[in-house]
């Protein structure tokens, strides 16, 4: 009997140190540019990201903060600002596909009188590669009617395509359109 017992302890030894090698190897076979890849995780810091040039989620998510600051100023010109002059929008409640930068000042010029508040629902994000993301979700806006005063929400789904040009992110494709009801 003992002896079994010695036998199966050493057995359970040896594996738990070839298990343990096999994890050393592929270990150092997968670490790579200061990436440690481990199954599906990835493990790496936001400085590591900054060195490499690899575009943080964070980054991203900023954008929309950045183009609702610019509703904001109730200026047309500077919510245009933050697309790129060959963008696409896709506005939530006009059938008219708007092309060019002409098109989206004029949607804008309209869409801010009714002092439009936005605010992320929930937010999906793509990091396509270092120049390109996708932020896709849900988001609420705040709209006051222009003649009653009265606020109300509006739900509606959205997509931002960025692309970053000449060092700036910028939107290249913007859909909105309003949430269906549950069905």
């Amino acid at each position: 009997m003992r002896s079994t017992a010695q036998s199966l302890a050493k057995s359970k030894i040896r594996t738990r140190t070839a298990l343990a090698t096999a994890a050393v190897v592929a270990a150092v076979g997968t670490f790579t540019l200061g990436t440690f890849t481990a199954g599906v995780g990835v493990a790496q810091t936001g400085d590591e990201n900054s060195r490499r040039g690899k575009v943080a989620e964070r980054e991203i998510a900023a954008l929309f903060d950045q183009w609702n600051a610019a509703l904001q100023t109730g200026d047309p010109e500077k919510v245009a600002d933050r697309y790129a002059p060959d963008a696409v929008l896709l506005p939530t409640a006009l059938p008219k596909i708007r092309t060019d930068r002409a098109e989206i000042v004029d949607y804008f010029a309209h869409f801010l009188q009714k002092k439009p508040r936005g605010e992320k629902v929930r937010s999906v994000i793509n990091i396509l590669d270092r120049n390109s993301a996708i932020d896709a979700g849900l988001y609420r806006f705040y709209l006051t009617d222009p003649k009653t005063g009265v606020t109300k929400p509006l739900d509606a789904r959205y997509t931002y395509e960025y692309e970053k040009r000449g060092g700036k992110w910028l939107i290249v494709n913007h859909h909105s359109s309003a949430l269906p009801a549950e069905g």
